[in-house]
């Protein structure tokens, strides 16, 4: 059998920066046919850029900017100022279907969008970094306590409430304290014991 040949390669890199009072997040999508020879045939299909500012305190953004550096068609870049419409929207809770009323299909682009959607989890990641950055364990204990059962409860079955995730929590487990992956339950509890 021959080896496989590369079709399409996307790639997404979100980058997220603190200010005093905002998480500045970066988020690029690029879309290449890796074999295209870029002359003949067209290599480079999509570049594009979507930078959002969120508040600390509320999460609301309170920015957002799209810039489309290459496209298929001219046209295309006619829907960036759609990606202002972020301006106001919560990234907890509902984000992404906020973010699919005002900005899925034929209201935005779909390259977009999902960068937009992916931009809620990098800001809790974001809030969790910057914590530990600037107050270390004390940081990161005052995080979890004090936010854990808002932004982590029912993000992912290991945040179900009441899940083994939140009886980490209450059993003192903190996240970027210990290695990854967090030891399990019964391990913590074994070592306590």
């Amino acid at each position: 059998m021959s080896s496989p040949i590369p079709t399409h390669r996307r790639t997404i890199i979100i980058e997220s920066f603190d200010t005093e009072d905002s998480y500045l997040i970066n988020a690029t999508l690029t879309d290449e046919r890796p074999w295209a020879d870029g002359e003949e045939l067209v290599r480079d299909v999509h570049g594009m850029t979507l930078d959002v500012e969120v508040d600390r305190r509320s999460f609301v953004v309170t920015n957002a900017n799209a810039k489309m550096h290459r496209t298929p068609h001219m046209e295309c870049v006619a829907i960036e100022p759609a990606f202002r419409n972020l301006i106001g929207l919560s990234v907890t809770r509902g984000f992404n279907k906020s973010v699919q009323e005002r900005l899925g299909r034929q209201r935005g682009c779909t390259h977009l969008e999902f960068l937009a959607r992916a931009i809620g989890p990098v800001v809790i990641q974001a809030m969790a970094s910057s914590s530990s950055r600037q107050g270390g364990a004390a940081g990161i204990s005052r995080t979890v306590k004090e936010d854990s059962d808002s932004w982590l409860t029912n993000t992912c079955h290991l945040w179900a409430t009441d899940s083994i995730g939140a009886t980490k929590i209450r059993e003192g487990w903190r996240p970027g304290l210990d290695g990854y992956p967090a030891r399990t339950l019964v391990e913590m509890r074994a070592t306590r014991s």
